[in-house]
C-alpha cells in the first residue's frame, strides 16, 4: 500500500502552480455528456475522482479522449445505457451530477448510491425534491437511485439547506426541461458558477449563478463548446496554509485571489503576510503565529474543506484558539493523529479546542479522508523529524501530484510502496 514518508521541519520556499478545480470538474464532466456533439475541456485536473468519473461516462458508451495530460473531449452522441453501475462509481460523491445530466437529456437515470469520504451524513433528499418538482419520478432501491419523466417541465425549488450537489444536479437537469426554473437558496461556490458558465457556453440559459437565486430557461438542445476550468480554491488554500505552518514564502500562481478571500484573512489574523496579484498570492509565514477562531460557512465563508488544514495552523500557534464546524459533523477525525505527534486538540460535539504549542513531533498516521489527509501532511512538514502517512489514495482524489508539488518548495517528501523504498529514502537523507 502507498504512503507518503516525511521529513519536517524545512520551511517552504518557491513557486507552485494550481490545477483546475475538481469540484468544478466534476460537475462539468458530467454535464458534457448532454449534448451530441463534441466537448473539450481544458485544465481538468489529473486526479483520482476525475478519472473514476470519466470511466463511467465512457461505461455508458459516451467516447471519452485525452487530447494531452489535462484536456478532455467528450462526445455524448452514443451514449447507449442510462444505468450507471460502474464498479468504482460508489467511491465518489460526484456519481450523482450523471442523475440530473441523463435525466434532463434522456429523461431517464439510474445511478447507484455515491460515495466519497466518510466526513458525515450527505444526505440527497434536496436533490429529490428538485428532481420532483420537475415531473420527475424518483425510487432508492437495490443500491441504487432511478429518475423518470414523460416530461420534464421547469419548476421552483426552495431548498432547505445550502447545499452545492442539490445546486449543480438541479442546473443540469433543468436547463433542457421546459419553461422557466427558479432555484432559491442555491449554493453560491465558485464551482457552481463555473458549471453553469460552462452550460451557458453549450448554449443553455442559466442567469444568477454566484448568488442564492438562479433562474433557467429551458432550451431544446445544447451543442459543442470548449471551455477551461477554474483553478481549485482549495488546493490554492493548502499550499498557502502549508507556507503558514511551516514558517515559509510560498508564491500560489495561477489562482482566482478573489475566490481565497476568507482564507487570506484568517492567515492575516494568524499573524502572516499575504500579498496578491492579478492571478497570484504570496503567502510569507510569520515566526510566531497567533491563535484565533473559525468557523466553517457555505461560500462566501471559510470553506469546511479547509478546515482540517486551518486546525493544522492555529495547533501550531500561540495561544487559544477554537475551530467551528458547521457543515458536516464527522470533520475532526484527524484530531486524534495530530495529538499523537503532540498537539493538544480537544473536540466537543462540533467544536475543536486548540492550545497551542512550539514544537510536534513526527509520527506515523493514517489519512481519514481527503482533506484531513493534506492537513496530516501539512502537520508532517511542520514536525520535527520523520512521519509515515498511509491510506494517501484519500489525498491523491483531490490533489494532483501533491508530493512533486511539495518538493518543488523544497520539502522532503517521498511516495512509497514499500519498506525497501522506506528504507532508501531513510538513508538518502541521513
Amino acid at each position: 500500500m502507498e504512503q507518503y514518508i516525511i521529513k519536517g521541519g524545512v520551511p517552504l520556499h518557491g513557486e507552485v502552480s494550481i490545477g483546475g478545480a475538481k469540484n468544478a470538474a466534476l460537475g462539468i464532466l458530467a454535464a458534457a455528456i448532454m449534448t451530441d456533439e463534441t466537448v473539450t475541456i481544458e485544465n481538468v485536473p489529473n486526479v483520482r475522482d476525475t478519472r473514476v468519473l470519466l470511466q463511467a461516462i465512457e461505461g455508458i458508451g459516451a467516447k471519452v479522449k485525452y487530447v494531452y495530460n489535462n484536456s478532455v473531449q467528450i462526445n455524448g452522441g452514443s451514449i447507449c445505457d442510462f444505468n450507471v453501475d460502474y464498479e468504482y462509481i460508489k467511491k465518489i460523491r460526484a456519481s450523482y451530477y450523471l442523475l440530473g445530466a441523463l435525466l434532463g437529456k434522456y429523461k431517464c437515470s439510474q445511478v447507484a448510491l455515491p460515495g466519497g469520504c466518510n466526513i458525515g451524513s450527505r444526505p440527497i433528499d434536496q436533490h429529490i425534491k428538485g428532481f420532483k418538482a420537475l415531473g420527475a419520478d424518483v425510487v432508492i432501491e437495490h443500491g441504487k437511485i432511478s429518475t423518470k419523466a414523460e416530461h420534464l417541465k421547469g419548476g421552483h425549488v426552495y431548498f432547505d439547506v445550502v447545499t452545492v450537489g442539490a445546486t449543480i444536479n438541479l442546473m443540469l437537469a433543468a436547463c433542457l426541461a421546459d419553461g422557466d426554473t427558479i432555484l432559491e437558496n442555491a449554493a453560491k461556490e465558485p464551482h457552481i458558477v463555473d458549471v453553469a458558465n460552462f452550460l451557458n457556453a453549450m448554449g443553455a440559459n442559466i442567469k444568477g449563478a454566484g448568488t442564492d437565486v438562479i433562474r433557467i430557461k429551458g432550451v431544446s438542445r445544447l451543442h459543442g463548446t470548449t471551455y477551461s476550468i477554474i483553478p481549485d480554491q482549495i488546493e490554492a488554500g493548502t499550499f498557502m496554509f502549508a507556507s503558514a505552518a511551516t514558517h515559509g514564502d510560498v508564491v500560489v500562481k495561477d489562482v482566482i485571489p478573489k475566490h481565497l478571500e476568507s482564507l487570506s484573512a484568517k492567515l492575516i489574523e494568524v499573524g502572516c503576510q499575504v500579498i496578491e496579484g492579478d492571478d497570484w498570492v504570496r503567502v510569507i509565514g510569520c515566526d510566531e503565529l497567533k491563535s484565533t477562531n473559525v468557523k466553517t460557512l457555505p461560500y462566501p465563508g471559510f470553506p469546511t474543506d479547509m478546515q482540517p488544514q486551518m486546525s493544522v495552523v492555529l495547533a501550531l500557534a500561540n495561544g487559544s484558539s477554537m475551530v467551528t464546524e458547521s457543515i458536516f459533523e464527522n470533520r475532526f477525525k484527524y484530531v486524534d493523529e495530530l495529538n499523537r505527534m503532540g498537539c493538544k486538540i480537544k473536540v466537543e460535539g462540533n467544536t475543536a479546542y486548540i492550545e497551542g504549542v512550539r514544537r510536534i513531533t513526527g509520527a506515523q498516521m493514517s489519512a481519514p479522508d481527503l482533506r484531513a489527509g493534506a492537513a496530516l501532511v501539512i502537520a508532517a512538514l511542520s514536525a520535527e523529524g520523520l512521519s509515515e502517512i498511509d491510506d494517501i489514495e484519500y489525498i491523491q482524489r483531490g490533489y494532483e501530484d501533491f508530493e512533486g508539488k511539495l518538493r518543488g518548495l523544497g520539502a522532503v517528501i517521498e511516495r512509497i510502496d514499500s519498506e525497501r523504498e522506506a528504507q532508501k529514502f531513510k538513508l538518502k537523507i541521513g
